[in-house]
């Protein structure tokens, strides 16, 4: 480094300062309590539902009624008794396994157990498929 003269700094000084503070440091308690020992006013405001669940309460009684007037029996339907009887003479005259016509209409052999016993949800296509595969209208007069 070859110069003439002496050696001099062109920085200039940095200041750095804390944000202002947000206003939810604003309400935090120790800047409260800092503002009151200062002397600053202080300004408190009660809310009027504060604390509460507004959402919850307004409506909630009319809810309940409703709830408690429901009288709707809520189950999904079932095989038919007729439906599970045609399936299995079917089955039997054409001398099939619950497994064998599971496969011939490409479902499992659990599905046919279900139709069987009457726990199944019908279900339209595979009703279908088994009058197909049994070769006999298993649901009423089309």
């Amino acid at each position: 480094m070859a110069g003439n003269g002496p050696i001099t700094q062109d920085w200039e000084p940095i200041v750095i300062r804390k944000k202002a503070p947000t206003a939810a440091a604003k309400k935090d308690e120790k800047a409260v309590n800092a503002a009151r020992r200062s002397g600053a006013e202080i300004e408190t405001v009660k809310k009027s539902s504060a604390g509460t669940n507004k959402a919850a309460s307004s409506s909630t009684s009319l809810n309940t009624r409703k709830l408690d007037e429901e009288t709707e029996n809520l189950t999904h339907e079932r095989v038919s008794s007729e439906l599970k009887k045609n399936i299995m003479q079917a089955r039997l005259g054409k001398k099939l396994t619950q497994a064998q016509l599971g496969q011939l209409i490409n479902e499992k052999p659990q599905v046919i157990q279900e139709y069987e016993s009457g726990k199944a949800i019908p279900n339209q296509q595979i009703i279908t498929k088994l009058e197909r595969v049994l070769g006999v209208k298993l649901r009423g007069k089309k």
